[in-house]
């Protein structure tokens, strides 16, 4: 299937679609969350999905991702139907989010964590990695190092060596080095790479936010949903928070954005969709919506005059 091309109302050049949300309904006994909802994301830009409170911006992630299914209409990613998958398999497809509330493994460490989304694009089975099976033959960069000094243990180093280039290392063995490396790489991008060796419980609440972020990046998502990451920062943080979402564009990622400060959002967004009672009132460019009546409207509310 070749992919879908639109054209942005800013360029004349046609954009390529990653995702598009189209018609969706969503209720929940007889509350209707989400209301017809359509959108398009298109690749390498940054979108806000912003509303008040209850306006269904987190139930619209929710639909996207897999936890919750449209009553009717379709998401559709990369051409493909997200709709009815389960959450792994959307993951699986390129889409990896972070959550309101963090969800990190408190007892584990920042570098474990992060290992666990790299282990999402592992190809090694359970019975693999415990015996050992699939074995390939390494690179060079890949093979045990010969360095110690020591000659009982320089005689062992040269033994393992010899047998891995002989008989090669288990392809589990080559994805967990590999996950580390990556892991390691992550957590230095998003700036706490020195406590890589921390619990996560001890880690402070900024750096547990830049962990999930980190943890979500290593699953290779095309597409990178952040649900209010800013949300409990101070404006240094929120700064440094606005920097970083830049340089994961940068990275090539796009990124779906949900959150509250405004001014966060108006700085680093390309386009922005905003949602009242789970129903698209207004799209466009930052100015376009700040300036919007509706927009306005819903978040200070009816003007007495109004009628």
């Amino acid at each position: 299937m070749l992919p879908k091309q639109m054209t942005s109302p800013e360029d004349a050049a046609p954009r390529e679609v990653l995702l598009e949300v189209d018609q969706v309904t969503l209720r929940f006994g007889g509350v209707v969350a989400l209301d017809n909802l359509s959108f398009q994301i298109y690749k390498g830009e940054i979108i806000g999905l912003i509303g008040p409170n209850g306006a269904g911006k987190t139930t619209c992630f929710n639909a996207m991702t897999g936890v919750y299914r449209p009553t009717s209409g379709e998401v559709r990613f990369d051409g493909e139907q997200v709709s009815g998958r389960k959450p792994h398999r959307i993951n699986r497809m390129g889409i990896a989010r972070t959550f309101q509330n963090i969800r990190l493994f408190p007892e584990m460490t920042a570098l474990e964590n992060v290992l666990v989304g790299a282990d999402s694009r592992h190809h090694t089975s359970v019975i693999g990695a415990l015996f050992r099976l699939y074995r390939v033959k390494p690179g060079p960069e890949e093979l045990p190092v010969v360095d110690s000094t020591n000659g009982l243990v320089r005689f062992w180093q040269q033994v393992r060596r010899s047998s891995a280039q002989v008989f090669g290392i288990s392809r589990h063995t080559l994805e967990e080095r590999a996950g580390e490396r990556k892991a390691l790489e992550l957590l230095r991008f998003v700036g706490i790479a020195d406590r890589a060796n921390d619990l996560a419980r001890n880690l402070p609440y900024g750096y547990q936010r830049r962990l999930e972020i980190a943890r979500a990046l290593a699953t290779e998502p095309k597409l990178l949903c952040l649900d209010e990451p800013a949300a409990g920062f101070n404006p240094a943080e929120k700064e440094e928070l606005l920097d970083l979402i830049r340089k994961i564009r940068d990275r090539g990622f796009t990124v779906l954005l949900i959150e509250h400060d405004m001014r966060l959002v108006m700085g680093v967004t390309d386009r922005i969709v905003v949602l009242e009672f789970g129903k698209k009132i207004a799209e466009g460019s930052p100015a376009e919506v700040r300036d919007n009546p509706k927009v306005i409207a819903a978040y200070l509310g009816e003007p007495a005059d109004a009628a």
